[in-house]
C-alpha cells in the first residue's frame, strides 16, 4: 500500500538487525527462482505453513509467485529499476501461463506510461502496467469488473532492500491467482486484471489506466483493489468502500458469512483520519473518478514499508485463505455487476486528483 494522497503510520524499526548486502546478477535471479520452484511442493504436497485446502485457487503457484517478487534479486521493484522490469517479466509469464488475453484491440499485455522525475535534469522513467482480459457471457456488452494490484514497491532506501512481500508482492500474486480461476471458470460479464506500476509514488499506474485509450471505463461498474493480503495473525481481512456505496454492504456482509477469513468492513471513513484508507492505494483513483470501490488488505503490521516485509514474515495459511475470499468476492459481484453499477456517482473535481512524481 502506497501513502497514496494521505499520510499513513511512520515506519517502524527494522525487526531485523544488520544490513544485508546487494545482490545483483541475473545469476542470482536464476538462483532465487529455482530456489522458489524447490521449496514450493507441486500438486498435493503439503505447503509449509498452509493447513487450509483452497477450494479456488492454485495456492503453490501463488505462493511461489510472492516468493519471487519478493526476493532480495528483484532489489525491492522500485518502478523504473531493473528489478521492477523483472517482476513485470515474471508476472507476464503468469498471464500467458494462466490463458489471459489481452485487451480488445491491442496487441498485448503491457501498456507503458511516462514518470517525470523530480530532479529537473534527471530523464523521465517509463512505468508499465500489465492489462489483461476474461470475456464475460457477452464480449464487449454491458457492465465490466476492473481487478487491481500494484506490483512496485519501495526499491532500496539507505543500503537496505525494501521487498515488499505484503506490499504488495501478496496483492499481485493474489491478483494472477483470481485471474487463473475466471480464466478457467468465464464469468458472467468481463473483467479486466490489471498488475499497476508506480503506487509507491503516487498512484501513477492507476492514473494511467483511468486516462488511457481503448479502456472503456464508461462500462467499469466497481474497482476491487488488493494491497496487503498476505499477512495477518488475527486471520482478519478488511474490506473498505462500502462507506461510500452502502448499496455493497449486503454483498459483503453475505460473502463475510461464507468466507474462509475473518472479513471486516470498515476503514474508510473520513472520521478514521489516517486510517481512512479512501485514497490509500490505487483504488483511490477510481473512487474519484466515481466508482464503487471494494479495497481488500490488512491491517498495518511491523512490516509495512519496512525493510523486514520479507516473505518469511507472510502467514501462508491466511494468505491462502484470503484468496480464495477474494475469488468469492469477485464471484458475488459479477452476480449483481448490473445493480452495482448504478451505483456509480459524479467524479471528483480536477483540482482533487493531483499528479504525483518519482521520488
Amino acid at each position: 500500500m502506497g501513502q497514496g494522497m494521505s499520510e499513513k503510520k511512520p515506519v517502524r524499526p527494522h525487526p531485523q538487525s544488520g544490513r544485508r548486502s546487494l545482490v545483483p546478477g541475473a545469476g542470482i535471479v536464476l538462483a532465487v527462482i529455482l530456489g522458489a520452484w524447490l521449496f514450493w511442493p507441486k500438486g498435493q504436497a503439503p505447503l509449509p505453513g498452509v493447513t487450509y485446502k483452497p477450494a479456488y485457487i492454485e495456492a503453490a503457484e501463488m505462493l511461489h509467485l510472492a516468493q519471487v517478487l519478493s526476493s532480495d534479486a528483484l532489489e525491492g521493484r522500485a518502478a523504473g529499476t531493473a528489478g521492477n522490469e523483472a517482476a513485470r517479466g515474471f508476472i507476464h509469464k503468469r498471464f500467458e501461463e494462466i490463458g489471459l488475453l489481452p485487451l480488445p484491440g491491442f496487441g498485448g499485455y503491457t501498456h507503458t506510461f511516462p514518470i517525470v522525475p523530480r530532479e529537473a535534469d534527471a530523464a523521465p522513467i517509463i512505468g508499465a502496467n500489465l492489462i489483461g482480459f476474461i470475456p464475460g457471457r457477452t464480449p464487449g456488452e454491458g457492465p465490466a469488473l476492473l481487478i487491481t494490484a500494484h506490483y512496485d514497491h519501495l526499491g532500496i532506501r539507505e543500503g537496505e532492500i525494501y521487498n515488499g512481500a505484503d506490499d504488495n508482492a501478496s496483492g499481485a500474486s493474489a491478483l494472477v491467482a483470481v485471474a487463473e480461476y475466471f480464466a478457467l471458470n468465464r464469468p458472467e460479464h468481463d473483467i479486466v486484471i490489471a498488475a499497476l506500476d508506480a503506487e509507491e509514488i503516487g498512484l501513477l499506474g492507476a492514473r494511467a489506466v483511468a486516462r488511457m485509450e481503448g479502456l472503456e471505463m464508461s462500462r467499469v461498474a466497481l474497482n476491487m483493489n488488493l494491497d496487503m493480503v498476505g499477512r495477518s495473525e488475527a486471520g482478519e481481512l478488511y474490506v473498505a468502500g462500502t462507506y461510500h456505496s452502502p448499496g455493497l454492504v449486503p454483498v459483503i456482509e453475505a460473502l463475510a458469512e461464507r468466507a474462509p477469513v475473518t472479513l471486516l468492513m470498515g476503514h474508510d471513513r473520513p472520521e478514521d483520519g489516517p486510517d481512512d484508507w479512501t485514497l490509500q492505494s490505487d483504488h483511490g483513483v477510481f473512487h474519484q473518478m466515481g466508482l464503487p470501490i471494494l479495497y481488500f488488505g490488512v491491517e498495518d503490521h511491523p512490516g509495512y514499508h519496512n525493510p523486514g516485509d520479507d516473505f518469511e514474515f507472510l502467514t501462508p495459511d491466511f494468505f491462502v485463505r484470503a484468496a480464495d475470499t477474494l475469488v468469492m468476492a469477485a464471484m458475488a459481484v459479477d452476480a449483481e455487476l448490473p445493480r452495482i453499477y448504478s451505483l456509480r456517482r459524479n467524479p471528483a473535481a480536477e483540482t482533487d486528483q493531483p499528479e504525483g512524481n518519482a521520488e
